[in-house]
């Protein structure tokens, strides 16, 4: 079994593959407090009851995958797979690992670790040109040219961020459940947010997507458009660009990774 741990700012999802098959799927809150023997514990937790799975902590394990954009978090996890996981290969996306990916920014070294994996997996899923939009902490748009390559991409504030801010800055306003409202005009202050939430970020989707795709590619039609990322269902629904929706994407692309730096039996 190959364990992948994806940490993200606000969530970290952790993903169990059987081969090419993720077979179960966690997801957590990212605390950069947490030491490695916690982080342990409640790996245990989550993993100890599956089926597929020993009972002590690693059993069932023969390899780990690990992307991180919270440097803190990433220090404990190395902790982690050295005392609990000493005996399993592990593979830590960062500079020197082979992606199969090449980076044609002007400085690569400062392009987020998840972004590059998940163009590793749009490229291997569905060749290039593509975007991929990942809407986590950050709403970010990445391109993958037709060649593989990952070439830039954009980066906006996320939806949970700007629902925080509405609920920080405006005084007659609060931080809201993000949901689709009954209808675009909304008939209370709620669904009004709820709007300029839904609709505003799918209107930000589209246009951007429009934008990097006519960069992209001659022929902007040719541009395969990915979504992922836990609140792209909220967008999915009112997006007209989006042709994929591949909620594993970053999981997917830490096993191809893995497979790409680990020769395995």
């Amino acid at each position: 079994m190959l364990l992948t741990i994806d940490v993200g700012n606000t969530h970290t999802v952790l993903g169990l593959f059987d081969g090419a098959e993720i077979i179960e799927h966690w997801r957590i809150s990212t605390d950069p407090r947490r030491t490695a023997d916690e982080l342990a514990v409640l790996m245990q937790g989550l993993m100890g009851a599956h089926p597929l799975l020993g009972g002590e902590l690693g059993e069932g394990i023969d390899g780990i995958a690990i992307c991180a954009t919270v440097p803190s978090v990433l220090h404990e996890l190395r902790e982690v797979t050295r005392r609990y996981y000493g005996d399993v290969p592990a593979v830590i996306v960062e500079p020197g690992v082979k992606t199969g990916v090449p980076i044609l920014t002007d400085n690569p070294k400062e392009v987020g670790a998840d972004r590059i994996i998940n163009a590793v997996a749009a490229a291997e899923l569905y060749g290039g040109p593509a975007i991929v939009v990942d809407f986590g902490t950050a709403t970010t748009f990445d391109a993958v040219s037709a060649k593989g390559q990952y070439i830039g991409g954009v980066i906006a504030p996320g939806i949970e961020i700007s629902v925080e801010a509405l609920g920080v800055k405006g005084a007659q306003l609060r931080k809201i459940e993000v949901a689709r409202p009954r209808s675009v005009i909304g008939r209370n202050t709620v669904e009004a947010m709820q709007a300029g939430i839904v609709y505003g970020f799918a209107g930000q989707v589209d246009g951007v997507v429009e934008r990097m795709a006519r960069e992209l590619a001659d022929d902007p039609d040719d541009v395969t458009v990915i979504a992922t990322g836990g609140l792209a269902p909220m967008v999915l629904g009112e997006s007209t660009v989006i042709d994929e929706h591949e909620p594993w994407l970053t999981l997917i692309g830490l096993r191809l990774v893995y497979e790409r730096n680990v020769n395995r039996p």
